[in-house]
């Protein structure tokens, strides 16, 4: 679910402080992104470039299964079938994603 390598690459790149900044900006951006999706996926291109950017978001802080569900929807809406997209599913996703990564990331960065 968590691409745990890319989260301390990222956390050694940038430091602890601008981690922690980063993570929070990225929380908040996802989760205004999410909240936009059922808007946006009345049309193809605007729910493939939201799906597309969530994915690159979820690829930069390590939720690689979001960010595969992300791909697919991305695909889905460039197919022109954006009603395959299951936006619940993807918000869920993000939800048990986040939880993982928040429970889970004192410890990773301790060892």
């Amino acid at each position: 679910m968590i691409d745990w390598s890319q989260v301390s690459e990222l956390h050694d790149e940038i430091g602890a402080v601008d981690f922690d900044e980063v993570v929070a900006l990225f929380l908040q951006e996802v989760e205004g992104a999410l909240a936009d999706l059922p808007d946006q996926a009345r049309e193809p291109a605007a729910l493939e470039a939201a799906l597309h950017f969530l994915k690159g978001s979820a690829l930069n802080l390590g939720f690689d299964t979001l960010a595969h569900a992300c791909q697919e929807g991305e695909y889905a809406a460039r197919a022109g079938t954006p009603e395959a997209v299951d936006l619940g599913a993807i918000a869920r996703l993000y939800e048990d994603s986040r939880a993982a990564f928040l429970r889970e990331l004192p410890e990773r960065l301790a060892a």
